[in-house]
C-alpha cells in the first residue's frame, strides 16, 4: 500500500537561491511516514505509549530535481516488508508525474525504558499483518 500526502512548499523550505534547502527533504519524509502511520490508525504518539520510540538509523537519499517554493509536491510511502528488528520505509516525492527526490528510510525499534534497541513487538506486527500485508 502506497501512501499520498500532498504539501505545498512554503517559503521557509527554501534556500536562498529558492529552492528547497536539501536537509528539508527529511522533513518533508518524516511528515509522510507519520501521515502514513496515522491514517493506518496506528500513529507514532500510540506506538510511543507503550514504551517503544521508532528512530531513524540509516536514510539513503537520491536528489533528482529541485522543488521550488510554492510547488505542490506529493509524499509517497510505502512500507517495504513486514519488519523484523528495523522498518524499511521506501518513499518518493513528486511534483505532478515527475521524480525529483526518492529514499530509503531505516527505522529501528528503542525500548524507552532500557534505551536499547528490540525486535519489532508483537503488537505492531499483528497490526501491520491486519492493516498493510493481508
Amino acid at each position: 500500500m502506497t501512501h499520498k500526502l500532498n504539501y505545498r512548499v512554503i517559503y521557509g523550505d527554501t534556500d536562498a537561491m529558492g529552492i528547497v534547502y536539501y536537509a528539508n527533504y527529511l522533513r518533508f519524509y518524516e511528515m509522510g511516514r507519520s501521515e502514513y502511520m496515522r491514517d493506518l490508525g496506528l500513529p507514532y504518539g500510540e506506538i510511543a505509549a507503550k514504551g517503544i520510540e521508532c528512530p531513524a538509523v540509516s536514510v539513503n537519499l537520491q536528489y533528482k530535481k529541485p522543488a521550488s517554493f510554492d510547488n505542490l509536491i506529493t509524499i509517497e510511502t510505502k512500507l517495504k516488508e513486514m519488519p523484523r528488528a528495523i522498518m524499511c520505509f521506501e518513499q518518493r516525492i513528486l511534483l505532478d508525474d515527475i521524480l525529483l527526490n526518492e529514499a530509503i528510510v531505516n527505522l529501528c525499534f528503542l525500548d524507552m525504558k532500557k534505551q536499547k534497541p528490540v525486535r519489532c513487538p508483537e503488537f505492531l506486527r499483528e497490526f501491520l499483518t491486519e492493516n498493510v500485508f493481508q
